[in-house]
């Protein structure tokens, strides 16, 4: 975990940006960074959700823009006098992406281009942008579009004639964030409709929103131009997820299984083994190293790795969780705690 006095130091007397700003992960970071000596700007399109944390938060340190990425004029505004981006708008959601494809692209790719040109004008110093595992070897829209999403960033950390520094963490499931599958789960528990589950064999990687923005802390401690952070996660099938809920909610719920649908991996995979080959193993995440080429096409058809290919890093090869640690973390979800009391 990168310690709080680290923290203090890189935040002190510093404008923060984040784009997508009142979703799980930017409210989840605005508390954490909300009592620093910082100023920060939440960035999004919906002002409902804008009032609601606002009303929550009170903070004379906070400014809330209503805005949308798609718009280059909303976003360059919003950038002006900014020292740290975290850009976590998208459209997230994989059926909502399959449907309307277009509009996936012009949030997730054309949207994040408009960020990284603003973050780029105004001499934005670090830029964090939040990615998934649907990008690696993408088989529906959104990961597609989170995958281009990756390569313009990457296709502008290769220039040397700007300051700002962009890197990239990707991750799996965020436990309990909204449209995760828990949340589902225990909707259908607690109102004692049948549990559906796609395919019990079905593996996901399961990472706290605190480690999501320790990953992101990281990313910002030692992340140099085009790198891409990628946490060591456990995974759990989706037949222990629902099984330990059951459990933990002393539910009789029959498990259905629906089959696994449009769009849908049975298996994540968070780095390719061809990314791996130019990845730095650390205890608890890799980092993987962006491309030196610059526009140098010869150096592409010349240069290239003679190590050994190693295998995907996956949810099938990552530690899997037993179903007393997989209860014990969905207990220490505070949305759970509270259900339970209740």
């Amino acid at each position: 975990m990168i310690n709080q006095s680290y923290i203090k130091k890189i935040f002190n007397k510093k404008t923060v940006l984040i784009t997508g700003g009142t979703g799980s992960f930017g409210s989840t970071m605005l508390n954490k960074i909300v009592n620093l000596n910082c100023k920060i700007r939440i960035f999004s399109r919906d002002e409902l959700k804008q009032d609601l944390l606002r009303s929550k938060i009170k903070s004379k340190n906070v400014d809330f823009i209503i805005g949308d990425i798609r718009d280059k004029k909303s976003i360059s505004y919003a950038m002006k006098g900014v020292d740290i981006v975290f850009h976590a708008a998208a459209l997230k959601q994989v059926p909502s992406c399959e449907f309307f494809p277009d509009q996936a692209t012009s949030t997730n790719v054309i949207g994040s281009k408009n960020v990284f040109d603003a973050a780029i004008e105004n001499n934005v110093s670090k830029l964090v942008a939040l990615s998934t595992d649907k990008a690696v070897m993408p088989i529906n829209s959104m990961g597609m579009t989170k995958a281009l999403m990756e390569k313009i960033l990457l296709s502008k950390a290769r220039k040397s004639s700007h300051k700002t520094v962009f890197s990239i963490v990707r991750y799996g499931n965020v436990i309990y964030s909204r449209g995760s599958v828990l949340p589902l789960f225990v909707e259908q528990i607690l109102n004692k409709k049948q549990i559906t589950i796609t395919d019990p064999n079905m593996t996901r990687f399961l990472i706290s929103l605190d480690e999501a923005i320790n990953l992101v802390f990281i990313a910002l401690k030692n992340g140099n131009n085009g790198d891409i952070f990628i946490k060591k996660s456990p995974a759990a099938t989706i037949l222990q997820i629902a099984e330990c809920l059951t459990e933990i909610f002393n539910s009789k719920q029959k498990i259905k299984i629906i089959g696994v649908r449009h769009g849908e991996k049975v298996a994540e995979t968070l780095a390719t083994k061809n990314e791996l080959l130019f990845s730095e193993n650390s205890k608890n995440y890799f980092k993987i190293k962006i491309d030196s080429r610059s526009l140098n096409y010869d150096n592409y058809f010349e240069k290239g790795s003679s190590k050994k290919l190693k295998e995907d890093y996956t949810s099938e090869n990552t530690e899997r969780l037993t179903n007393t640690k997989l209860k014990k973390v969905f207990l220490d979800i505070p949305d759970i705690k509270k259900l339970i009391k209740k």
